[in-house]
């Protein structure tokens, strides 16, 4: 658990009023139904017809819409005699995004890491630097944590693979010690700032800020050479790694699990994404739900 410092952004009291009317409303076990029963229906319902899907008296459904109505979750709109329920799509946005804040896991992430190795530098990966990075993305696929590959590539896939400006190795005491690479995850243009990215260190160089000093690189250089958006997936085991990426302003999505099999056995992923910072979600009262009902009664 993170505890709060003075500079810690707080959670601004009419947001933690609306949020907290919209988790109260929620505390009824039966409006969570109804809620599900909507949002995942064919569009809008009559209450009767939403009734006898639930298998309730439709006094008592009217009641407990009435009372997501208020807090906007849904609409009521009257269709004839009959009062139909849709959901409110701002609420499927907005309802997580109440959580993520409430959580503060949409407060500022850090840029990248501060702390990073003197001894170590950064510099544009070269076409002689093939064979020592290919070397170290063997190493860490020996691993059995760091990629569904089973070998390392040829050079030339790498080279299509990668794009030319986001290419980066790592150097101490004169060798390469670490690489790390981007790729384009969409030939589509609307994805052009998109980018899959690759931080791999040398087995003997592992623990001394290698990935720190890379991954720096790789994040400040991706921010000013217009990619908007870095993802990567890693297995869960890999823990150095999600500690890494999640201190250079990577957030965690979710997991995928069973995404693949890995010699011969299911592996999961964690999918991390870091936004540009001009990029990021701008603070949790931008996305209250509009909590206009519609005026009708149930």
């Amino acid at each position: 658990m993170t505890v709060m410092t003075p500079d810690s952004a707080a959670l601004h009291p009419e947001d933690a009023e609306t949020y907290a009317s919209w988790f109260a409303c929620l505390a009824e076990p039966m409006r969570v139904r109804l809620l599900h029963a909507i949002a995942t229906g064919p569009g809008s319902l009559s209450v009767g017809a939403l009734a006898d899907a639930v298998g309730l008296r439709q006094p008592t459904v009217s009641h407990h819409l009435r009372k997501l109505a208020d807090v906007g979750f849904v609409t009521l709109t009257k269709v004839g005699t009959s009062t139909h329920v849709a959901i409110n799509q701002a609420c499927c946005a907005g309802l997580p995004h109440a959580a993520d804040a409430v959580m503060g896991l949409l407060a500022s992430r850090p840029c990248c890491p501060t702390d990073l190795p003197a001894d170590v530098t950064v510099r544009a990966m070269a076409p002689q630097d093939v064979d020592d990075v290919l070397r170290i993305y063997a190493e860490g696929i020996s691993t059995g944590h760091a990629t569904f590959e089973t070998e390392a590539p040829h050079a030339r896939d790498v080279e299509a693979r990668w794009l030319p400006a986001h290419r980066w190795v790592a150097e101490a005491e004169g060798r390469v010690v670490g690489w790390a690479a981007a790729s384009r995850v969409s030939a589509r243009e609307v994805y052009a700032g998109v980018a899959e990215t690759s931080v791999y260190v040398a087995e003997d160089a592992r623990g001394r800020g290698v990935g720190k000093a890379l991954i720096h690189r790789q994040v400040t250089e991706a921010d000013a050479g217009g990619l908007w958006t870095l993802q990567t997936s890693i297995f869960p085991e890999n823990k150095a790694s999600l500690a890494l990426h999640h201190s250079a302003g990577f957030r965690t999505l979710g997991v995928r699990e069973r995404i693949g099999r890995h010699h011969g056995v299911w592996r999961d992923t964690v999918m991390l994404e870091r936004r540009r910072p001009d990029q990021e979600l701008e603070a949790a009262r931008s996305t209250v739900c509009d909590c206009d009902s519609g005026g009708a009664e149930a």
